[in-house]
Formats: structure tokens, C-alpha cells, sequence
């Protein structure tokens, strides 16, 4: 009576242990297939080297100790080449041809800004700025870059600028 009634609840749980287990991974790969194919068809790295030659751009993914450096071809087609320098972040979406990967679109890899932080055009704070409203200036530039600029004026310090003389002024 008692292997009867193991018999019969066999199946009954290992339909159930498929459909719970089964599923659950089949339907997390099915919510968006797109999306998961296409984040296997992108690098996003620091580029390491381009050969024009050889019509290849390197990059290098990862980080630490599991970094590595892969390489994709890029041809006519191949968008956005000019962000493919030598040490510079970038985003390239590849497609296999054959036993090769090419390049299709090259992006640079932008930096995103912090929460509650906006982003100011030249126009618009040239506005601010001779509108007199009060405001803070941060010039995140590296300091090399900072010490190249040519506005010297007193009111300038390395991170700030208060308030703009001319429009030609570049502080």
C-alpha cells in the first residue's frame, strides 16, 4: 500500500521540481533575449592599441588581476573609429563574421554624473555668470590641464571661479 502510494507521488514531484526549477531559469533568459545577447556582443574597456594596418582595435576588459586584452578587426563600416585611441575608455559592440570579431559602432565610455548633479552648457553659464546670480564654478580639469589655461585673473583659484570679466575670458 505504501509503494503504491509512493509510486503515484514520484511523478507527481518531480513534475513539479521541473516545472518550479525549470521554468524559472527558461523564463529569466526569455524576458528580454535581446538584451542578453546583445550585453554579450559589447566590450567596454580601456583601449590599448589600434592598428590600422592590421585593421584591429585592442581593449582591454576587466579589472585587476582578471583584466585581459581581446581584439576585434573594424573595417569600412566599423562607426565612431575616432574613439579608438590609444588609452581611452570605450564601448565597442562587435559582431562575429565568420571566426572573427568586427567592430560595428566604437563609443567613448562617458563618465555619469552623481546624483543631483546637472550638466551646464558654455551658453548657459555665460548667462549666469553675467546675470550676476550667485553662483560656484568647479573646474574639474587635471591640474596639468588647469595650468595650461591662459586665465590668470585674482579671483581664479585652482577649483573655482566667481565671476567672468569678459566673455572672452577663459576662467
Amino acid at each position: 500500500m505504501n509503494r503504491l502510494i509512493i509510486n503515484r507521488c514520484i511523478p507527481l514531484v518531480l513534475l513539479s521540481v521541473l516545472f518550479a526549477f525549470g521554468t524559472a531559469y527558461s523564463t529569466a533568459r526569455a524576458e528580454n533575449p535581446a538584451a542578453v545577447k546583445q550585453e554579450l556582443n559589447v566590450y567596454k574597456g580601456k583601449v590599448a592599441g589600434r592598428s590600422n594596418k592590421a585593421r584591429t582595435i585592442s581593449i582591454t576588459v576587466g579589472k585587476g588581476d582578471k583584466a585581459k586584452t581581446i581584439m576585434v578587426k573594424f573595417d569600412e563600416t566599423t562607426e565612431g573609429l575616432e574613439f579608438a585611441k590609444k588609452g581611452e575608455a570605450a564601448i565597442i559592440q562587435w559582431q562575429q563574421r565568420g571566426e572573427d570579431k568586427f567592430a560595428t559602432v566604437v563609443k567613448p565610455k562617458l563618465a555619469t554624473l552623481p546624483p543631483g548633479v546637472t550638466e551646464i552648457k558654455a551658453d548657459e553659464l555665460y548667462k549666469v555668470l553675467f546675470d550676476h546670480m550667485p553662483v560656484t564654478v568647479v573646474d574639474a580639469r587635471p591640474k596639468g590641464r588647469y595650468d595650461q589655461a591662459t586665465c590668470r585673473e585674482p579671483s581664479v583659484s585652482r577649483f573655482l571661479c566667481s565671476r567672468r570679466k569678459s566673455r572672452g575670458s577663459p576662467c
